[in-house]
């Protein structure tokens, strides 16, 4: 067993730039950190027969970038017709508008202040630019306004921050909330056993070739993060900064702010259940 193969969703090792899927191909942007991981994959999704793409999160306000995934597009054959966005954030959507007249597309979003042009998304709407079948998949959670998108012609979802290529992801309070992410990835789950899903083309960090195993590594370990936030509440941690100190101790100290977020959530979410 390779060390991929045996980290949840068996990430897929080597360059993270390129072809991913028959209709995905990720175009990297140069913005890595401690949040955005490698930096934001950027996708361009088209039918292999079509000179139609999909962009999907379009990513910083990098000029340099946003040419290069229109070059990319071109190098392919395609003309973009079309942005999506998966949510808000900055390091997802903060290009759109500069991409969007790059490429004189229209943007589509949940959220209507990102939009540019008159058709958002919600739940059902089905992507048929260039004879692609993508759906939308509403799965807010990280953010309020989060979206995947499902491709079933390459048993694939496309997760935005929901599913990340590595690692757990923020759910960024109060916009974030803990009980819509978790039904957010049993829906994810659902795609992949009534759906035949099987791989995470993820906002950041490597494609997971087992989706079904990383949604469960997921909900497992929020599971076990919630238990052990309520414990540290019950040995008289009652702030959220006590909290991330005592279950966030073994973390590096630059991500207690997101994981503080994470816990107000947590937070949030025992005491609407009535569990502290």
């Amino acid at each position: 067993m390779t060390e991929a193969a045996a980290l949840p969703g068996q990430p897929r090792g080597g360059v993270l730039s390129g072809p991913a899927t028959d209709r995905a191909v990720n175009v990297l942007a140069p913005n890595a950190s401690a949040m955005t991981l490698d930096g934001t994959n950027t996708w361009i999704v088209a039918e292999p027969d079509s000179d139609l793409a999909v962009v999907i999160d379009p990513g910083p306000l990098d000029d340099a970038h946003l040419r290069s995934v229109v070059a990319t597009a071109e190098q392919m054959g395609k003309r973009v017709a079309l942005t999506l966005l998966t949510h808000g954030h900055p390091d997802h959507a903060e290009g759109a508008a500069r991409f969007a007249e790059l490429t004189r597309t229209h943007v589509r979003a949940l959220d209507p202040a990102l939009r540019l042009g008159d058709e958002g998304l919600a739940a059902g709407d089905v992507i048929t630019t260039g004879g692609l079948e993508m759906w939308v998949v509403p799965t807010p959670g990280h953010t309020a306004d989060s979206l995947c998108f499902h491709l079933p012609a390459d048993r694939a979802v496309l997760t935005g921050d929901t599913v990340l290529g590595r690692g757990t992801t923020v759910v960024a309070h109060p916009d974030g909330r803990l009980g819509d992410y978790l039904d957010s990835l049993r829906r994810l789950r659902s795609l992949t056993v009534d759906d035949g899903v099987r791989t995470v083309l993820p906002g950041h960090g490597p494609v997971l070739d087992d989706a079904q195993g990383a949604i469960e590594f997921y909900l497992a370990h929020r599971a076990h993060r919630l238990a052990q936030v309520e414990t540290a509440v019950e040995d008289g941690h009652t702030t959220a900064a006590d909290v991330v100190a005592r279950v966030y101790a073994d973390v590096d100290r630059s991500l207690w702010p997101a994981a503080e977020l994470s816990v107000r959530a947590q937070l949030e979410y025992l005491r609407e259940h009535g569990l502290i």
